[in-house]
């Protein structure tokens, strides 16, 4: 299997999956205050988590689909997957690897030139 076959992949895995967050998001919060903090994390982190994910698609048909996939999936990790947890649980432990996922999703993106 090539790479682009497996970035494809876990570019519609990760589209799915902001889907379902989405959906968790737009329901679990429902009740509460529309300036909540929490939810404000968890928009955020569902927002970015479907521009990556779509990211990802372009990134397989790049030259180096390998280098932009594994850049852009784990800065979704870190930067969405902090934001998801935060939001969740209210444990801000996790929120110090954010930037770090912010700078690999950059890369990926220009990751996606070569």
């Amino acid at each position: 299997m090539t790479a682009a076959v497996v970035v494809r992949r876990l570019a519609a895995l990760s589209g799915a999956s902001a889907v379902a967050a989405g959906a968790y998001g737009a329901h679990g919060f429902k009740n509460s205050d529309p300036d909540d903090y929490q939810r404000v994390l968890f928009e955020t982190a569902n927002k970015y988590h479907f521009y990556h994910s779509l990211a990802l698609l372009g990134a397989a048909h790049s030259s180096k689909p390998a280098v932009a996939g594994t850049l852009l999936i784990a800065g979704m990790g870190m930067f969405c997957g902090s934001l998801y947890h935060q939001s969740m649980t209210g444990d801000s432990a996790l929120r110090k690897i954010a930037p770090m996922g912010g700078v690999a999703m950059i890369a990926g993106w220009l990751a996606i030139i070569l």
